[in-house]
């Protein structure tokens, strides 16, 4: 089983990255994590464009190659960032064999303030439902994320990370569900 990572920040010192990173660190035997990292080579969408970008190519296969997928997202002015929005703009077409339909996926989030991305997380899953994504509904917010990680990148609430392990382990029981 493999999960991919997404992050929907640009920051090479991202806070939603170090959640992934940490999602990573929790994971069951037997269960692989690739954290995919290219969201600043896609292009803004247009669908006159008449061949897929390379980026496109690659976002595509690696989220065809999944069995599940993590989004770790910050929150830009009450929703989710553009670049995350793009990408999954472009992952989505043609409707009918994007490779998120039907795919089990989660969402997460950090941010700096005390509501952790919580109406970002909201957006990105409805943007994921409307795909066609098999959604988890739960949350994982993560606050003040500027103190939630130690020097090794774990969280340092126990309960922050039984919850992102909890997270975890529903995807691999909704791919292995899904795979029955």
């Amino acid at each position: 089983m493999q999960i991919l990572g997404i992050s929907g920040s640009l920051r090479g010192c991202s806070f939603n990255s170090a959640l992934l990173r940490a999602a990573g660190s929790v994971l069951p035997a037997g269960v692989g994590f690739r954290e995919w990292s290219g969201l600043a080579e896609v292009p803004a969408y247009n669908e006159d464009i008449p061949v897929t970008p390379a980026s496109v190519v690659t976002l595509k296969s690696a989220l065809a190659e999944a069995d599940a997928v993590l989004f770790a997202t910050p929150e830009y002015n009450a929703s989710v960032p553009g670049a995350l929005k793009n990408a999954l703009d472009w992952a989505s077409r043609p409707f009918h064999a994007n490779p998120l339909r039907g795919k089990p996926v989660a969402v997460v989030g950090a941010s700096q303030g005390v509501f952790g991305a919580l109406w970002a997380q909201a957006e990105l899953r409805r943007v994921l439902q409307t795909i066609g994504a098999q959604v988890d509904d739960r949350e994982l917010v993560v606050a003040r994320a500027q103190d939630a990680f130690d020097e090794r990148g774990s969280l340092r609430d126990p309960a922050l990370e039984a919850s992102l392990h909890a997270i975890v382990c529903g995807l691999v029981n909704a791919r292995c569900r899904r795979a029955a």
